[in-house]
């Protein structure tokens, strides 16, 4: 798990079926102080989260799978909106 901020939503007119009504975020992943860690990531959300809000991300593809089912080509996924840090 790490922590994020969203920067973006995203939008696809043509996807894999498991993404059919699913939300999905464009989130900067962030290391240690807040710094950007790597390239923003996809993260699919259930949460409601916004643009600016921190998010608790996995990249565990067992828990996608389980909202998304076994053929999801899917691997970020937010976990939880923190409530202060």
């Amino acid at each position: 798990m790490q922590l994020g901020r969203v920067v973006a939503t995203a939008t696809s007119t043509v996807k894999h079926p498991t993404f059919e009504k699913e939300r999905l975020l464009v989130v900067q992943l962030e290391g240690a102080g807040g710094k950007p860690d790597g390239e923003p990531v996809l993260a699919f959300d259930r949460f409601g989260a916004r643009k600016g809000d921190l998010v608790l991300v996995t990249s565990d593809g067992a828990i996608l799978r389980g909202m998304l089912g076994r053929d999801t080509p899917g691997r970020w996924s937010v976990m939880g909106l923190p409530d202060d840090l």
